[in-house]
């Protein structure tokens, strides 16, 4: 392939006041990792109140979690964001819907539904996360809680749960990667996250090659970063016979 590779152009200005093209994907790198953040701590508070709710001996209760699995995990996560940011906003009460529409920066408007919609489509996965670990603990445990007096929120605040989270740590570690992977859907609503600024950057400057792999490079080089930080925190929480820690 006659190539003619120019790794400098990230150090070129844009022609918009003094911006160079690398200042597009610092650009592009924070909006990722603010969607990711946020989008992970809603999934993981909302996707570890279902996944309790999946394992309580209410059925009412345990129905309804399993409902919002089923409908979050089998709907594509495009058509959610779609959902999100076109159709939600209308739904809305008119003050609402023009604050969100109008009074909003874009990109304002566009962080919201991407965060809304990864936080929810995560949970779901999460909450299975949350409901293998808690079956998986001896069910002994919560017998003996119940004899020695324990109701139900401290059995799981104080027993199951503590236990349950250091057992799911590697899969919850997945789903924290996916979610990055994932936030680049904002792409396609206008967020200039970093998939949005590599385009933005291959198009300004035809140099196609360059701008993915400096993309490919920062995705690897973030996720690889979070996967290792996680896999120390699994071994500093693991507990002695009862789980085995990774990457050994």
């Amino acid at each position: 392939m006659d190539y003619n590779w120019d790794w400098g152009v990230f150090f070129k200005s844009t022609g918009i006041g003094q911006e160079i093209y690398l200042d597009w994907f610092v650009s592009g790198l924070g909006w990722t990792i603010a969607v990711a953040l946020i989008g992970w701590l809603i999934a993981l508070f909302l996707g570890s109140v279902l996944g309790v709710l999946r394992t309580v001996p209410n059925r009412w209760l345990s129905g309804l979690a399993t409902a919002y699995v089923e409908l979050f995990r089998n709907v594509p996560l495009l058509v959610q964001l779609f959902i999100w940011y076109f159709l939600i906003p209308d739904l809305l009460p008119e003050p609402i819907e023009m604050w969100f529409k109008q009074d909003l920066n874009p990109a304002t408007s566009a962080y919201l539904s991407v965060v809304v919609c990864l936080g929810l489509f995560t949970a779901a996965r999460v909450c299975e996360q949350v409901r293998t670990g808690i079956q998986a603990l001896p069910k002994g445990q919560a017998a003996a809680a119940y004899a020695l007096g324990f109701k139900l929120p401290q059995i799981y605040s104080q027993i199951l749960l503590p236990q349950a989270f250091r057992i799911i740590i590697p899969p919850l570690t997945s789903e924290f990667l996916n979610i990055f992977k994932n936030s680049s859907v904002a792409s396609l609503i206008g967020l200039m996250e970093l998939l949005a600024q590599t385009k933005q950057t291959a198009e300004f400057t035809a140099n196609l090659f360059e701008a993915f792999t400096l993309a490919t490079i920062i995705y690897f080089t973030l996720n690889m970063s979070l996967m290792l930080l996680m896999r120390w925190v699994e071994k500093k929480v693991a507990v002695p016979g009862l789980i085995s820690v990774g990457g050994k």
